[in-house]
């Protein structure tokens, strides 16, 4: 059967970006239960940059991140952190959880959910008020920091886990569909709050999602993996302006090209 050749996109230009990479996977191959998982991914993050992956499912986009987040460890080839192998988590790689109604402790209120990741580092015990404040503040949540999380909305919710990622101080912050489970409105509040905190601090967002528009709109490339096993297939340069807008860049007849490459992509995957 004739299949529709893929649109090639132009290649991220390595010159738009600091020389040294934050993340290296190098001809990364991965076996779970039996099935090859991943097999012989390369790709690079740099510090600052907004990488969103996209692929079917079973592709190993959930995997890529677990591998960041020190969580496996690659069968063969090598993922890198700051030049050094990944052998466990890092304090200053976070994670953030599609199901964010598990990721929360229910007994403890928004204010002491914030808490708990500076309880873990140690925070003075004086500093952490202000520190709770000024996190619940950044993600509009400082008049609800005596609710309980089932008191919040799922929204409310997602923010409360980014406020408590955020209390590590993350050079990269780990998203595996984070918005998911949202509606349509939320979902898109939350893109910009996302970009918002990850441009002011300076976070590296390696972000898992379906929608390929949010990976379009969010990401400085696109990683697009193909499955069985999960590798590789392209990598989109995403030359939209910064800020984004939910209007005018999904209007930009760039974003419109790009979103025609990647739907190719997928129906030439799928077939």
């Amino acid at each position: 059967m004739n299949r529709k050749p893929l649109t090639i996109v132009e290649p991220f230009s390595p010159d738009a970006v600091p020389p040294e990479a934050l993340i290296r996977f190098d001809q990364v191959s991965l076996r779970l239960g039996g099935r090859v998982i991943l097999e012989g991914v390369d790709f690079e993050m740099r510090p600052a940059e907004f990488v969103c992956v996209v692929g079917p499912s079973g592709c190993g986009k959930t995997t890529l991140l677990r591998l960041i987040a020190g969580l496996l460890r690659a069968d063969a080839g090598t993922v890198t952190y700051r030049g050094k192998p990944v052998t466990e988590p890092a304090r200053d790689i976070a994670l953030i959880f599609q199901d964010y109604s598990k990721a929360l402790l229910p007994w403890r209120t928004a204010a002491g959910n914030v808490s708990l990741a500076l309880e873990a580092m140690r925070t003075p015990k004086a500093e952490r008020a202000r520190r709770v404040t000024e996190l619940l503040t950044k993600v509009g949540l400082a008049q609800h920091a005596d609710k309980y999380p089932t008191q919040l909305s799922g929204g409310m919710q997602q923010r409360l886990q980014i406020a408590r990622c955020l209390a590590q101080n993350p050079a990269v912050l780990l998203m595996d569909e984070p918005f998911g489970a949202l509606d349509a409105m939320t979902r898109q509040t939350l893109q910009d709050e996302v970009l918002r905190l990850a441009e002011a601090g300076g976070a590296c967002v390696f972000f898992v999602t379906h929608d390929l528009e949010e990976a379009i709109y969010l990401g400085d490339r696109v990683i697009a993996l193909r499955p069985n096993p999960g590798r590789v297939a392209q990598i989109f340069d995403v030359r939209l302006p910064r800020p984004r807008n939910q209007l005018t860049t999904r209007e930009d007849p760039e974003f419109l090209r790009l979103r025609r490459s990647l739907f190719d992509f997928v129906q030439e995957i799928e077939h």
